[in-house]
């Protein structure tokens, strides 16, 4: 029986991002079962999921590969909006002192700036653009806001849209500032497991004279499967005080500034 042909270093990363994504989706499996599913050695499945665990993209234990919380959470807005709320509210609470009346602002769709439509209520004549619908309805029903959603291809798991159509409304637009978060922060390089979403942030940093990124302790000491630049495209990092201190001198080593709440002060 001939021998299997060797796999390009292109087709070999595309395998393991597809490993990724099942074990995102599944939360842990057995490596058995993916040697199986890929049709792989249990040798091959354990050099992927070594590669992908240096990578800091999934836990692997004693037979089996687990994925981070923040992975397995990305996949649905619904898990998302619920978890952490202590410190999405003193996040936001921070962010809104940073907003001028009269600003134009830009948020992407991250459940970590929900309690944004509560903590800028009290702005007048705030302008809000966004692709997220969950945030659209928030803010749609306060007083003194004009609210823009931008439409393009809808994603239902996340509440919210991307694609050329995004870009193209994102490029016509002139912000004061935008409001953003991460999946996943790693000594100040930022990731998001889809690349879609990663675009969107892109082109809203762009459009905006000057960013915050708002970002809990559970997004950092990761990363996901793309790339895009580093916190040194933000004003400020604010964080809470569960944020280890390596990650917060990584931030501040790029020339950033950090801000720090406490979760159990916010009043949340």
């Amino acid at each position: 029986m001939p021998a299997k042909a060797r796999l390009s270093q292109a087709a070999v990363e595309q395998r393991r991002q597809a490993v990724l994504r099942y074990v995102a989706e599944h939360g842990e499996t057995r490596i058995d079962d993916l040697a199986a599913r890929f049709d792989v050695s249990l040798m091959t499945m354990h050099r992927d999921l070594d590669d992908l665990a240096g990578r800091h993209l999934l836990r692997k234990e004693r037979g089996r590969a687990v994925a981070f919380p923040a992975l397995t959470m990305e996949t649905a807005t619904r898990f998302r909006e619920g978890t952490g709320l202590a410190e999405k509210t003193g996040l936001c609470e921070a962010a809104a002192r940073r907003i001028a009346p009269g600003s134009t602002v830009l948020m992407d769709d991250s459940t970590t700036l929900y309690p944004l439509a509560d903590a800028l209520a009290r702005l007048d004549r705030l302008t809000v653009v966004t692709n997220s619908v969950g945030l659209a309805q928030r803010f749609g029903s306060s007083p003194g806001m004009d609210v823009t959603l931008l439409g393009g291809r809808y994603h239902g798991e996340f509440s919210s849209c991307t694609g050329p159509e995004v870009g193209r409304g994102l490029a016509r637009i002139h912000a004061d500032v935008a409001l953003m978060s991460a999946t996943a922060v790693l000594e100040g390089r930022l990731f998001h497991p889809l690349r879609e979403y990663a675009e969107v942030k892109e082109a809203m940093l762009a459009s905006a004279d000057r960013a915050l990124l708002l970002a809990d302790h559970s997004k950092f000491g990761k990363t996901a499967t793309y790339a895009y630049g580093t916190v040194a495209a933000y004003e400020a990092v604010i964080t809470d005080t569960g944020t280890s201190d390596e990650e917060i001198a990584a931030v501040r080593a790029l020339g950033v500034a950090v801000e720090t709440v406490d979760p159990d002060a916010s009043g949340a």
